[in-house]
Parts: C-alpha cells; structure tokens; sequence
C-alpha cells in the first residue's frame, strides 16, 4: 500500500494508458463495426450473410465483389433487393468503406441489426484475391 501512495504518479500513468489501449473497444459500445475480409467472408459461408454493395450503379458495373448485390446509399430505402427478413447478416461494402457506413446507419434504423462493413471496402476485398465481377447489370 505505501508503495502505491509513494508511487501514484506512476499508477495514474498505467491506468491511463490502459484506459486508452481499451478505449477504441469499449467505444463501439456493442454496435456492429467493420469486419475484416476473413470474418466477412465466415459470415457469407456459415451464416449465409448477404453481400450488399453500397456503390452508384456505374461504379457497381465497373467492378464488384463476386456475389454483391448493388444497393446504392441512396436507395436503400425503397429497395426491393434487401432481404425480408431483417435479422439476415449484412456485409455492407463500397470502394473505400466510408459509404457502407453511412449505409449501415440506415440499415439500422430500418431494423437491419446485423449489418457489417467490410474494412478497407473493394480495395480490401481485392489485396485479399477475392473474385471480382463486371457487368453492366445493376440492380436497385
């Protein structure tokens, strides 16, 4: 005990630096955050999760995960491509990740709990050689 009130400098610093290295953890507050490819990929193949690509048709066209269905931000309300049952997991994907976010946020508040964004986005999805389709078919 005398050595943590001669020391108290010291024991403020190792919490407080504990509390940091935790802090982006216990910040996500239970919500669903991004996942990596591997974990995205575990959840299309164990838990039958949809890949839902968040881009404009175009970009969509140019180049897209294998499987993805084209949702754009903008659309997803009105769009008749999500799942009807809300509880399905979602991979949320787009070309950088900032837009699947925003998407997540909407999904959300449409009661798609179990929506994901894929870190890293398509950039991601290619470094892991993951197939990539282009077409010119995009649905919405």
């Amino acid at each position: 005990m005398r050595f943590l009130i001669d020391n108290w400098i010291l024991v403020l610093a190792a919490v407080t630096s504990g509390a940091l290295l935790l802090w982006p953890s216990l910040s996500r507050g239970g919500r669903s955050g991004a996942v990596s490819v591997a974990e995205a990929v575990r959840l299309m193949n164990r838990e039958k999760a949809v890949l839902i690509d968040v881009c404009e048709p175009a970009e969509y066209a140019a180049g897209h995960a294998a499987g993805a269905k084209n949702v754009p931000v903008g659309s997803i309300d009105a769009s008749k491509v999500l799942p009807a049952d809300k509880q399905t997991p979602l991979v949320l994907v787009c070309a950088s990740g900032a837009r699947a976010h925003r998407a997540a946020g909407k999904l959300r508040h449409l009661g798609f709990q179990n929506a994901h964004v894929l870190a890293g986005g398509l950039s991601a999805w290619r470094e892991a050689n993951l197939p990539v389709e282009k077409d010119n078919k995009a649905a919405g």
